[in-house]
């Protein structure tokens, strides 16, 4: 029985700039590493891979949030083209709770975060999307 979400991996070009980005939505740097080996190939399915590793939380939250994210040494990392694109099958968006929606808007903007919509309020909650790193859609939720 599942309990609770445990985490999202991100496949990223610009280490910093994804880690900036999530800094900002308040995630830190809880470790950094790099994988790679036989089990680690096996595991992932992609044959000599090599590649940092880099997990980032939510203090204190609870349950745990976390991002973790892949830079790829080996072999190249490929674009999805379709990153971005909210009408095509597969990963769409991932969401965050937040408690002020519009101080957070007004806050990330004045940082550089693009918003790929205006603030809506939808079935009890008022959302918007933000344009995350490799043009993942990263979504923020104030509950009513």
């Amino acid at each position: 029985m599942v309990t609770n979400f445990d985490h999202v991996t991100l496949v990223v070009q610009d280490v910093e700039e994804a880690k900036d980005f999530f800094e900002l939505l308040g995630f830190l740097l809880e470790k950094s590493v790099v994988i790679s080996g036989t089990q680690m190939d096996s595991y992932m399915g992609v044959p000599g891979l090599e590649a940092d590793h880099i997990t980032l939380v939510i203090p204190e939250s609870d349950p745990r949030q976390e991002i973790q994210l892949l830079h790829y040494h080996h072999p190249a990392a490929t674009d999805d083209l379709g990153s971005g694109v909210l009408s095509r099958t597969g990963f769409n968006h991932v969401c965050f709770r937040v408690t002020d929606l519009d101080a957070e808007v007004t806050r990330l903007v004045a940082k550089g975060v693009e918003l790929r919509n205006e603030p809506m309020i939808f079935h009890d909650r008022k959302l918007v999307f933000l344009r995350g790193p490799c043009d993942v859609v990263v979504e923020l939720a104030e509950w009513l």
